[in-house]
């Protein structure tokens, strides 16, 4: 049985619950908590304002839980511990700042969204199928919020305020943000046309080019970076997990066939003028802004020399008052906006998620092809955070929770896989191969 096959809806909270009176009370309160999770996760594509819907609801759903006795498993702990330690770094540098007000609204922003990583890693601990849920969710909020910097950019009336500088941006407030947004679902509907049923292949297919068209329009260049970067690993995953080699080469015929696809959709592209002009000017390696003596790279050099000086860091937002321009660099803005403690706790969440993500890449498991896209498209975003702020990107926080998510459910598995295998010596009275006991669990999910 493939990772492919496995993944079920039928998978909730309330299938541990025994039968009588209680269940149709039961299955209901799953319903209404898995619609108000995909819900979050499709508001989370309309971000013109802020707070934007998506804070608002989640924070709602975030008391809902906890009212209802939401608990953090002992694997998600750690997660928390180091996201407090960071704003707590956060909160220091502050009061570094004339006006410390303001810097504590940047930490409590900053902190609510690691607390929504925390939520996530739970929510998919508590039950595995809402991988699929947060994923389709995930999909349809980028189809739709590309479809309005795509009409925008080709200046239909009124859709112009989903445009900025002559770039699609989508429901978002910069197009630097939307594009990378696309990542994860490209990768998801990649997933779905070479190993899903080909029932859906049409919407699929047609979903991918509005994404890909939308992730071109953007004209980001860290975007497509990172979509470069996030397919080629995603692809790779596929490959060397895929047993068989008739799939293997299933899997190469379609990379070159949509790779064909996509240059073919880049030709009919560049015909239009505003696009190609663009293009030229967006495709140069360096920017006007990038170098110079005050450019972004001059100031990465800046903040690093002024963190030597300031382990307490500078107070949030202040780099950009100091040097007319933001840090462009997750690293630097963490030394910036929350010291030293900040950035070593920034950067041991970015090595516990990768270690953790990395020895599951190659286990089959039910969530094996969630983890692997949530996994390659924030290693994606670390590489991209060297040359913009990624700190307050929500996607970014989703991924980082299904990848705990992921690592939770592998505890969970592990001990699942103890327990039977002590369940069948002792009702066999003999030794029960540990591989027999697995694959006999795998069958049920």
């Amino acid at each position: 049985m493939t990772s492919s096959a496995v993944i079920s809806d039928r998978e909730n909270t309330a299938s541990s619950i025994p039968k009588g009176s209680l269940v149709p009370d039961a299955h209901i309160v799953a319903m209404l908590a898995n619609s108000a999770i995909a819900l979050a996760v499709f508001l989370s594509g309309f971000v013109i304002y802020e707070p934007a819907p998506y804070e608002l609801f989640l924070a709602a759903l975030l008391g809902i839980w906890f009212i209802c006795g939401m608990r953090i498993p002992i694997e998600i702990i750690p997660l928390l511990i180091l996201f407090t330690i960071f704003n707590f770094g956060g909160i220091i540098s502050s009061f570094m700042m004339t006006d410390y007000g303001r810097g504590l609204m940047y930490v409590a922003v900053s902190y609510f969204l690691a607390l929504t990583s925390v939520f996530f890693a739970i929510i998919i601990r508590e039950d595995m199928g809402r991988l699929r849920l947060i994923f389709r969710a995930y999909v349809i909020s980028a189809v739709i919020t590309s479809m309005l910097g795509i009409i925008g950019y080709f200046g239909v009336g009124g859709f112009e305020i989903f445009t900025r500088y002559s770039r699609a941006m989508g429901a978002f407030q910069d197009p630097n943000v939307y594009a990378p947004f696309l990542a994860a679902p490209i990768l998801y509907l990649i997933y779905g046309i070479v190993n899903r049923s080909p029932t859906l292949l049409p919407f699929r297919a047609g979903a991918l080019i509005i994404l890909l068209l939308g992730l071109f329009l953007a004209f980001s260049r860290a975007a497509w970076g990172l979509a470069v970067i996030s397919a080629g690993l995603f692809y790779i995953l596929l490959i060397i997990n895929e047993q068989s080699a008739r799939i293997r080469l299933k899997y190469i015929i379609l990379a070159v066939f949509g790779f064909s696809a996509i240059v073919l959709l880049l030709i009919v592209a560049l015909q239009f003028e505003q696009v190609s002009s663009l293009f030229s000017e967006r495709a140069k390696a360096v920017q006007d802004y990038d170098g110079g003596r005050i450019g972004r790279f001059a100031r990465h050099l800046l903040g690093y020399e002024l963190a030597l000086t300031s382990p307490l860091g500078i107070g949030p937002l202040e780099f950009g008052f100091i040097f007319g321009g933001d840090t462009h660099n997750i690293f630097v803005k963490a030394l910036m906006a929350h010291g030293w403690i900040g950035f070593v706790s920034w950067v041991a969440m970015m090595l516990a998620t990768i270690i953790g993500g990395f020895k599951l890449l190659f286990k089959p498991r039910p969530w094996q092809p969630y983890l692997q896209i949530a996994f390659v498209v924030f290693v994606g975003h670390i590489v991209i955070g060297n040359v913009i702020d990624i700190d307050k990107w929500r996607h970014v926080f989703l991924m980082i929770g299904i990848i705990w998510g992921c690592m939770a459910l592998e505890a969970k598995w592990q001990l699942d896989l103890k327990n039977n295998y002590i369940l069948k010596r002792k009702v066999s009275g003999a030794a029960t191969p540990k591989g027999a006991v697995e694959t006999s669990l795998l069958d049920r999910f």
